[in-house]
Order: structure tokens, then sequence, then C-alpha cells
């Protein structure tokens, strides 16, 4: 667990460091958070409603997360969120932790994979402007 960090360890649910990355922008409501994270997904994770306030009241008793405010919109209540300290640094914390775990398969070619990885002669003909070639892997 990260100092200071309280009751949530590493790593989070996908839809917790979603939702908790959202809030890095600043306070969403609730129908914001689910279009935020919608977008930033790039339409992978949907959150419905009922996930989405149930992680949210297990973020805020878990001190992650706070109600910056309140308000009336056509008759219904609309709570806005904002990372607490701790919030802000599990987000952080887990985004490091999910860059040095992607780097550890992105440095390297994977048998029957059209990756190339950065470092290949391949990219280096990236940098030098010319149109990638790919083939289909051997098997």
């Amino acid at each position: 667990m990260v100092a200071g960090m309280a009751k949530k360890s590493l790593p989070v649910s996908e839809s917790t460091y979603f939702i908790l990355a959202a809030l890095l922008d600043g306070p969403l409501h609730g129908h914001g958070i689910i279009k935020h994270v919608l977008g930033m997904s790039e339409g992978r994770v949907k959150l419905p409603v009922g996930t989405l306030y149930g992680a949210l009241d297990r973020l805020a008793g878990g001190g992650l997360i706070a109600v910056e405010r309140e308000e009336v919109v056509d008759g219904r209540p609309r709570r806005y969120f904002r990372l607490t300290d701790d919030g802000t640094r599990l987000v952080l914390t887990e985004a490091e932790r999910m860059r040095q775990a992607a780097s550890v398969v992105t440095g390297r070619a994977l048998p029957g994979s059209a990756f190339v990885p950065l470092t290949s002669p391949a990219a280096a003909g990236l940098a030098l402007g010319r149109r990638p070639v790919w083939r289909p892997a051997l098997t």
C-alpha cells in the first residue's frame, strides 16, 4: 500500500482506475464520469449507473474521493465528486505501475506477433519517415 493511502491497495480494478483518472481533470457528476470514462477508454469501459454509484460510494468510504458540491438540476439531485490527495496518489502510482509493467512487453517482440519494438530496425525506419510494411506473423 502506498504511504498515506486510505484503505485501497494496488492494483486497482480497471473501472476504479478510469473513474479516478476521469476526476484528475476536476470535479464531475455521475453522468459526466460515465462519459469521460467512455471517451478515455475509447469506448471499451462502459460503466452502468449502478456500478458507478457503488464504486463512488466505496471510493468515498475509502477516502479516495469526496463530494465537492451538490445541486438540484431539473428536480434531481446531482453530486460532484473530486479526488482527494490519497486518490490522486493512488491513480498516479497505479499509472506508473502499469507503465512499468507494459514496458516489459513493449520492449521486445513477441514470437508470432506483428509487434515491432521501438528499438528495432523497422522502428528506426519510421524515424526516417519510411512507411512501415506490415507482414503477417509466420507460424
